[in-house]
């Protein structure tokens, strides 16, 4: 008991700490008093895969969960991004962006945060937690959601990407990245005005973000996955009793289809990305994530294809 209250004491100043502070990128931002970070660090690509001189079938911005520091870190070391370019070189793939930042800048690279890293590896951790609850506040949510959707359609310019081009941006989102993701929407078809494909993996997010504009979402969800399911409890507008929410009326319009990745779990040896637990049929968690990612963006071009070829025999 008395380890339990220690603990209680140790941490409870920190969460308040970081409560109060995990505001104050998104107030800087609305400010006006910080610019967002738009230039990569040397040597780090605007994105990867299909070159850009040539129209890819796809951009695809991957948003990783709380564990996304840096802008070449996530957390399963590159391995999803690494597969989706290795098994689809049609996509356009961008890794960088840092979903629990309105301002785009690395956690990990600001000098505090690297003395802190040091030390106590856990806050950095705790910081994004704190940031996706800022991202879900009703207060600050259309804000970082501007700020976010702003900094996602600034890489997509600079890695290539042409207004009213047509070609569709996927938004892969792991865990909290779902609640970014789901913010970005408007902010990137005002700015881009291009077709928006989300898909989901253990997404975590409150339900709350209009997906109006976005074609599709594809839930990608485990009954092993208890992160995510404590999301679906957490937030009223995930419950199927609101049905004015946005959730809830995306629901209603065909809009969200779910796909079982079962036996994974959210994190682990077991999780959606895990090398080395394997399947069946022969794979790994982290094959069968990236083929069904793979198979939803190429279903989507095929469909759009006999479209065009429809409409213009």
């Amino acid at each position: 008991m008395n380890a339990y209250l220690l603990w209680a004491f140790a941490i409870g100043p920190v969460l308040i700490a970081e409560a109060l502070l995990a505001r104050y990128e998104v107030l800087a931002y609305g400010s006006g008093w910080r610019t967002p970070v738009t230039k990569l660090p040397e040597g780090v690509p605007y994105a990867r895969g299909a070159a850009p001189d040539s129209p890819p079938d796809a951009y695809l911005v991957y948003l990783d969960g709380i564990g996304k520091r840096r802008v070449r870190d996530s957390r399963d070391g590159g391995q999803l991004v690494k597969a989706l370019i290795a098994r689809a070189p049609e996509l356009r793939v961008l890794g960088q962006v840092q979903p629990y930042s309105p301002l785009a800048a690395p956690l990990a690279e600001r000098p505090v945060w690297k003395w802190l890293r040091r030390r106590i590896g856990l806050l950095l951790f705790l910081h994004n937690v704190m940031q996706i609850f800022v991202a879900a506040d009703q207060r600050y949510r259309p804000l970082y959601n501007r700020a976010v959707g702003s900094q996602i359609s600034t890489q997509l310019r600079l890695a290539g990407y042409r207004p009213d081009s047509g070609i569709p941006v996927v938004l892969l989102s792991y865990s909290g990245g779902a609640q970014v993701a789901g913010g970005a929407i408007d902010e990137l078809y005002s700015r881009l005005r291009s077709p928006l494909l989300l898909i989901t993996l253990g997404g975590f997010h409150n339900g709350a973000n209009d997906l109006t504009r976005a074609e599709h979402l594809h839930r990608l969800t485990s009954s092993s996955d208890r992160i995510e399911r404590v999301g679906t409890w957490m937030f009223p507008q995930r419950w199927p009793l609101f049905r004015g929410s946005a959730w809830n009326r995306a629901d209603r319009a065909g809009k969200i289809t779910v796909h079982r990745l079962d036996p994974a779990t959210h994190v682990g040896p077991c999780s959606y990305v895990s090398p080395t637990a394997q399947l069946p049929d022969g794979r790994s968690h982290l094959d069968r994530t990236a083929d069904t990612v793979i198979a939803l963006i190429r279903d989507r071009h095929k469909v759009t294809r006999m479209t065009e070829v429809s409409d213009h025999p």
